[in-house]
């Protein structure tokens, strides 16, 4: 392709990435779709009456807005890229990911603080199994924290690396992980909305170079039952106006500061609720289990990979507590947005997390609350918590429980393969 075109993309509940391919030329016109997409499931079908859908005015129009000096380079041929805001009646849209992320980031600039994150991605990459499905690619000489030809013979994640370039997402590290065919892709920090913003274009980016080559990469928590699961880590940290990362405490003991216990303390206070929005499918809560080092557990410990909040080892301008609860099927924008706020709940009544994990994570935990069991019960939980509700954004949260709620009661009214092979030889 040759000509120019500007690819306009937003992130949608589901993670999904909508838009429209519109020419140069017309681009900053803004770009229409309709209310109704905020209705869908994976299914494509919609749950009446889904907030923010306007299913009770005729699924009417909502607006994609941007400014052209925000275009970026694509990794298509002739393809440039612009994430867009939404719009309705010249207001933001209530229910749209990115809103709720810049509100989060608006009401942490109110306390005098930049907000910053680093996201860190695991995925699976499969190949066709013959059979219709896919499997993950055979690598039997892989190894955990391995490069090269051992664990990427097809070369698939180096083509994904150079995309990644081309289009100016910046990738801080790559490695397998300790499953073969699973991997690390962890991009470079940056103001939080940029961070979301450029994970987001990745995982698209990501996903469709595999494609190209015949591969499928997954993000979803927990594609198989005989290996580990795939997480989404949010790295976060907060400088002041003067440029000084405030995790760091350089006259504590532990070299953490008071706003950064309080913001621990925030993260597992809303720990349940957060599960709701952090772990939105039906699949994650098969990674959410004891001794998976998923997040499970609402804890927190010093470089300590058992618990939910790691507190990592750097200290100074490095410092940063990294949260492990969400997987890469959440909506990037959502997470992030949650996070924050329960950082900033935290912050703001002062809380006090308890003290750190001392067992292994594994057969010994002192942590006793977890996430809860499910999608349904995470959906209960994250419902009554009002302070982290009104924070996140009523009407998104409302949204997200209609269509997620759908969600749930299909998963439970359907017939399910593994009841088939145990009970149909016998009933």
């Amino acid at each position: 392709m040759t000509a120019e075109r500007v690819r306009v993309l937003w992130p949608d509940h589901l993670g999904l990435p909508r838009g429209k391919y519109v020419p140069v030329s017309v681009a900053e016109r803004g770009i229409r779709h309709c209310k109704g997409t905020w209705a869908l499931g994976f299914d494509r079908e919609m749950t009446p009456y889904t907030p923010g859908s306007g299913w009770e005015s005729g699924l009417p129009d909502m607006e994609a807005t941007f400014d052209v000096s925000e275009i970026r380079p694509g990794w298509e041929d002739g393809t440039r890229v612009v994430i867009a805001d939404l719009e309705s009646h010249g207001a933001p849209v209530a229910v749209s990911p990115r809103a709720a992320l810049r509100r989060a980031v608006a009401d942490w600039e109110q306390e005098g603080l930049k907000s910053y994150a680093g996201i860190e991605l695991e995925a699976y990459l499969l190949e066709p199994d013959g059979a219709g499905r896919f499997r993950p690619i055979d690598t039997p000489g892989a190894f955990v924290y391995g490069t090269g030809t051992a664990v990427d013979p097809h070369g698939v994640i180096d083509d994904i690396w150079r995309a990644a370039d081309k289009a100016g997402l910046l990738l801080e590290s790559v490695n397998s992980e300790y499953d073969n065919g699973q991997f690390e892709l962890t991009l470079r920090y940056d103001e939080a909305l940029r961070a979301a913003d450029d994970a987001f274009l990745f995982k698209v980016l990501a996903r469709e170079v595999a494609a190209k080559r015949g591969f499928l990469l997954t993000f979803l928590g927990r594609p198989f039952v005989d290996r580990g699961g795939s997480g989404l880590h949010l790295n976060l940290s907060w400088t002041d106006e003067s440029g000084a990362n405030v995790v760091n405490g350089a006259e504590s003991e532990d070299g953490l500061s008071d706003l950064a216990r309080h913001c621990i303390a925030g993260l597992l206070e809303h720990h349940r609720a957060l599960a709701g929005l952090c772990a939105p499918t039906v699949n994650a809560y098969k990674r959410l289990k004891p001794a998976q080092l998923s997040g499970y557990w609402a804890n927190w410990g010093y470089d300590h990979r058992g618990a939910t909040v790691r507190v990592s080892p750097e200290r100074g301008t490095g410092a940063r507590l990294e949260h492990r609860l969400s997987d890469g099927a959440a909506p990037v924008h959502v997470a992030l947005a949650a996070v924050l706020q329960a950082c900033r709940l935290g912050a703001a009544s002062k809380a006090d997390p308890g003290p750190s994990e001392g067992g292994n994570g594994l057969d010994v935990v002192e942590a006793t609350v977890g996430t809860p069991p499910n999608l349904g019960a995470a959906l209960d939980e994250l419902e009554a918590d009002t302070a982290l509700v009104e924070a996140i954004g009523a009407e998104l949260v409302a949204q997200h429980l209609a269509v997620k709620r759908t969600e749930w009661q299909k998963f439970s009214e359907a017939v399910t393969d593994w009841e088939l092979r145990e009970y149909l030889p016998f009933l």
